[in-house]
């Protein structure tokens, strides 16, 4: 087999894209993330959310725009230090400074509701 500059591109183009590519199909297990949280209730419940299970909004789930579906998260209220994990099922444009929407259930555990927005770390589980 006769190697070009064409063949050896392609051979190093793979070699650099596949510890990417498995990164991404792994869910990035350990990555942190900061930024505001909100929550989303009522308005919602019982509703399909966009990985098609009904919206529960006492559930320990949340929005995100691109993390995977069924991906857990531990999101930490950078305020208090108190954690929750939930379960990505349901995405969000995304509002400037946002990077997750919490469930009624999930925000409850580590912020009262009054609060609306929090300061949040995100840590993907797996």
């Amino acid at each position: 087999m006769k190697t070009t500059p064409t063949s050896l591109l392609r051979t190093a183009l793979l070699v650099m894209l596949l510890p990417l590519a498995f990164a991404l199909t792994t869910g990035c297990s350990g990555k942190t993330m900061r930024g505001e949280a909100s929550w989303y209730g009522a308005k919602y419940h019982g509703r399909t959310t966009a990985s098609g299970e009904v919206y529960n909004k006492n559930g320990l789930t949340a929005a995100h725009k691109d993390l995977p579906f069924q991906t857990r998260v531990r999101v930490k209220n950078m305020e208090t230090g108190r954690t929750v994990v939930v379960r990505i099922n349901d995405r969000f444009p995304g509002t400037r400074g946002r990077i997750i929407d919490l469930s009624e259930g999930s925000f409850r555990r580590i912020a009262p509701l009054e609060r609306g927005v929090i300061p949040v770390e995100l840590t993907v589980l797996d």
